[in-house]
């Protein structure tokens, strides 16, 4: 009860004019919600969005369409998004695996829309298919813009739905998930510093997942932790400020670990089907000089509608 009059006590110190606020908490290892508040309402999710850029970034690797060691070539569009920003120029290649780093760990917006144009041949045919593979994974109050996530007409999505991916990211890429407990990472031409450092050093068990912030977002935040045999994924919207960001998701959690039992049987997540089909290969992708093997043909992805019966993820 302590706790529940903390939590309160802080949602009410939100001021008038802050972003609207959400909340969602789910047991991660059955997907099923835990806490809930305006958890449906749709709002912009700022670097949230990354999420889903990296998911697509996954996905193409695993099936065969790109390698880590894959070079992109940086347009002049993606040398230009505004900070956050690894510092890519126009002309400039660079390896896939530095990009990812970048996205995941400094959030950069540069990165994010080369990883777009370089899997889809444009931002606006990568944000299609982000779409997509959202309605494939469930999420159905979610529908993306750009790469990136900064505020844009049209670019929407929950607490709900974020909570969601992050699952999905959890159990879909076990092999890149730690991606997102990084302090720091090389990515090439920089050294990059992890904008989620506060939450992971402060709260015991935390592991990721990643933050977001725009002035009409507020201060976002979809994290995951592990106590014991117990794991929480949850997604805070419209933050004031990082630390009041923190300070609630340590309270939802706190909060929510007592509730889940130390048992369950899991329920993973349903994986998405890849419809996949040849296209003519972009000129943003060259093969990496140390690759042995020729690049793969390039690959348009459509995700497949979701299942009739909503995985345990969307329960």
């Amino acid at each position: 009860m302590l706790r529940q009059a903390v939590l309160a006590t802080l949602l009410l110190s939100l001021p008038a004019a802050a972003a609207p606020f959400a909340a969602y908490v789910m047991d991660a290892r059955t997907g099923q919600p835990i806490y809930r508040q305006n958890a449906d309402t749709r709002l912009h999710p700022a670097s949230l969005t990354k999420m889903m850029t990296l998911y697509m970034a996954f996905s193409a690797i695993e099936r065969g369409q790109v390698r880590l060691d894959s070079r992109f070539t940086i347009s002049s569009k993606a040398a230009n998004e505004p900070p956050s920003k690894l510092g890519l120029r126009a002309g400039q290649q660079i390896e896939l695996r530095y990009l990812i780093r970048a996205a995941a760990i400094k959030s950069g917006n540069d990165a994010a829309t080369a990883l777009g144009e370089g899997l889809a041949g444009s931002e606006q045919a990568f944000t299609q298919q982000m779409t997509q593979m959202a309605r494939a994974l469930g999420m159905n109050n979610t529908q993306f813009r750009n790469a990136h996530g900064l505020t844009q007409e049209g670019h929407f999505s929950t607490a709900h739905d974020m909570s969601i991916l992050g699952r999905h990211l959890f159990y879909d890429f076990p092999q890149y998930y730690n991606l997102f407990s990084r302090r720091t990472a090389d990515a090439g031409i920089a050294q990059v510093t992890a904008t989620n450092r506060r939450f992971l050093d402060d709260y015991p068990g935390a592991d990721g997942i990643k933050t977001g912030y725009t002035r009409a977002a507020g201060f976002n935040l979809t994290a995951s932790a592990q106590r014991g045999n117990k794991r929480l994924i949850a997604t805070v919207f419209g933050g004031t400020s990082t630390a009041q960001r923190n300070q609630v998701m340590a309270e939802l959690l706190d909060n929510s670990f007592p509730r889940v039992p130390d048992r369950v049987r899991e329920v993973k997540p349903q994986r998405p089907r890849m419809l996949v089909q040849a296209t003519t290969r972009r000129a943003q992708v060259a093969p990496s000089p140390a690759a042995t093997q020729p690049e793969p043909q390039r690959m348009v992805l459509q995700a497949s509608p979701p299942p009739s019966v909503r995985p345990a993820a969307a329960a």
